[in-house]
């Protein structure tokens, strides 16, 4: 009786220590959090509108409807991404390559162990390192990513372009949602075999998925035990744009100096990268979140949230500008100002490139941007969405932060592989540089009058609300 009393005791003053006055106060000395734009974006405020067309359906497509959605607060690159800015990307990759191909000769090129000591597998780039290839040993070591000889142009010793991969991951987030897909505690693995009805093969593994979800065929996922890597999804992506797009885009037309030139000449730095696929702009989403959290970590600061490319709500939510019923992003309903000039970079009057000051592509600060800042959301180059593309997709989507997603596999037909592209472009004609007007291209196709930009949601509700100023109920 006296131990037991003792450690009531001893309880007691645990739970005291634990919360001055015995009050509910919350966890103390959290990191503090000051919300930054990252830069090159704008924010973007939330907001509700109406979704959809704003004039009669000209063309018929029957592809945009009238929905009132509501969309939340993010950060939007307030241009097109450009050549010089992938540019960056496809660098990294490169480095990246290197540095891996010289681990024998310098181990310092990766790291290897972490703070505590542990093997890190795989081992992590080493940024700190530099690359050098002042020597025989070196340049041997990484021969293997330039063009062999019989395939060099006047003998130029170039990078080649196909081995540029990037490997990166991505968590399936609605698959792990679904509550059928939800582990049980991990203290019996015979019994949570027999009581979720799965399977074992004849290795004795657990065959974890018995169908195919989202375009991803889990049926084929072995583990040798249930846990959270399922919803892990492994990806290798080139990441070099198809430059000869410019070529094969356009039958019987004179292309080969933007092939040659476009994506590397300094000429074309602030131009709109084109030439990507949705998957190769994904990618860079993947890496550019990265980029920054990595540095956060290193500042000791709280990572933010992931880039990614806009659904086709928050699309059409900021080419807008904030202005409603206004078809595009300038806001009027002409695609002239009272001067007589053309507002965007597209295809004007019987076909005429060169009315409207453009002639292909054009720089990315073009033009005046919209009302939130934003330029060429209207022609330029047309744009990736996160969205794949369905006709009716309006009619079942969500009226809070629509988007509708299907990954398609390879060996999937090809009407699922369509991704939902915004904005128009240089060749297009001025009905698709209204705010609503919709169309697709397949993802793994890129073309060269489609770019994209990326956004990432805000973290809060609002700029400006501050959490410490709001009074409590209770003072």
């Amino acid at each position: 009786m006296k131990r037991l009393l003792l450690f009531t005791c001893f309880i007691a003053v645990l739970v005291g220590c634990g919360s001055p006055g015995g009050q509910l106060i919350g966890v103390q000395n959290r990191p503090g959090f000051n919300s930054e734009t990252p830069y090159g974006t704008v924010y973007i405020p939330a907001g509700s509108y109406m979704m959809g067309p704003d004039d009669v359906d000209v063309p018929w497509g029957y592809t945009s409807k009238q929905k009132m959605v509501s969309i939340q607060a993010m950060y939007m690159d307030d241009s097109e991404i450009s050549n010089n800015e992938y540019r960056q990307f496809v660098n990294y990759v490169r480095d990246s390559l290197m540095r891996l191909m010289l681990v024998d000769l310098d181990q310092n090129m990766v790291i290897s162990q972490d703070q505590f000591g542990n093997d890190l597998d795989p081992p992590v780039i080493n940024w700190n390192e530099k690359v050098k290839l002042d020597n025989q040993d070196a340049q041997e070591a990484v021969a293997d990513l330039y063009l062999p000889e019989s395939e060099r142009f006047y003998r130029r010793k170039e990078i080649d372009t196909r081995k540029l991969n990037f490997l990166f991951y991505t968590i399936n987030l609605h698959l792990a949602a679904q509550k059928s897909n939800r582990f049980l505690p991990d203290f019996d693995v015979e019994k949570k075999h027999q009581e979720t009805q799965k399977y074992v093969n004849g290795k004795g593994h657990y065959k974890v998925w018995d169908r195919p979800f989202n375009g991803t065929d889990y049926a084929d996922r072995v583990r040798d035990k249930e846990d959270r890597g399922i919803f892990i999804d492994k990806h290798v992506v080139n990441v070099f744009p198809d430059t000869l797009a410019w070529v094969h885009d356009f039958t019987y037309s004179f292309n080969e100096p933007m092939t040659n030139m476009y994506f590397w000449h300094p000429a074309y730095d602030n131009y709109p990268v084109v030439g990507v696929s949705w998957e190769q702009a994904t990618a860079f989403c993947v890496w550019r979140t990265q980029l920054l959290n990595t540095f956060l970590e290193k500042l000791g600061e709280p990572i933010v949230n992931d880039f990614r490319l806009p659904t086709e709500s928050e699309w059409e939510w900021c080419a807008r500008g904030g202005l409603a019923e206004s078809p595009y992003p300038w806001g009027g309903p002409y695609i002239r100002n009272n001067r007589g000039c053309f507002l965007a970079n597209f295809k004007p009057m019987r076909g005429s490139y060169m009315d409207d000051g453009g002639f292909q592509t054009v720089g990315v600060y073009s033009y005046n941007p919209n009302d939130y800042g934003l330029y060429c959301m209207a022609g330029n180059a047309a744009e990736w969405t996160s969205n794949a593309f369905d006709e009716d997709a309006d009619d079942f989507a969500h009226d809070l932060n629509p988007d509708y997603q299907y990954n398609a596999k390879d060996n999937e037909p090809n009407v699922l592989k369509r991704k939902s592209i915004r904005g128009g472009s240089w060749k297009d004609v001025g009905y698709y540089l209204e705010n609503s007007s919709r169309t697709y291209e397949y993802k793994d196709t890129a073309k060269c009058y489609i770019g994209f930009r990326c956004v990432m949601t805000y973290l809060g509700r609002a700029q400006g609300d501050k959490l410490d100023n709001v009074s409590s109920a209770h003072d």
